[in-house]
């Protein structure tokens, strides 16, 4: 992505390279360089998620999680359907932080 912006990067910017960035690094590992599989996801999860997945990444919850990001039913996650989880959790937090301040 910063190959295509010129210039200085806005905050939002910079977030959106580095989970770009993420995904990339875990996705190169195992089959196609531009999917996840079921292993690979548990590896990002386990070192990028930690503190927001930390319940979710045992191996019953971790398939189901899979079967439903996987939406075209490839056994591998494409960016797109990898960016579920992203908002999925963006949004879980988001409305943590105000029930917390409750």
């Amino acid at each position: 992505m910063s190959q295509m912006i010129k210039g200085n990067l806005s905050e939002l910017e910079k977030a959106l390279e580095v989970i770009i960035d993420i995904f990339h690094m875990h996705s190169a590992r195992v089959g196609h360089f531009d999917t996840l599989t079921k292993g690979e996801l548990k590896q990002l999860i386990e070192s990028q998620l930690v503190n927001f997945l930390k319940n979710q990444t045992n191996h019953g919850n971790l398939d189901q999680l899979f079967k439903d990001l996987d939406k075209n039913k490839d056994q591998q996650l494409s960016f797109g359907e990898f960016m579920t989880l992203i908002s999925q959790v963006t949004v879980d937090t988001h409305e943590h932080l105000h029930h917390a301040d409750e």
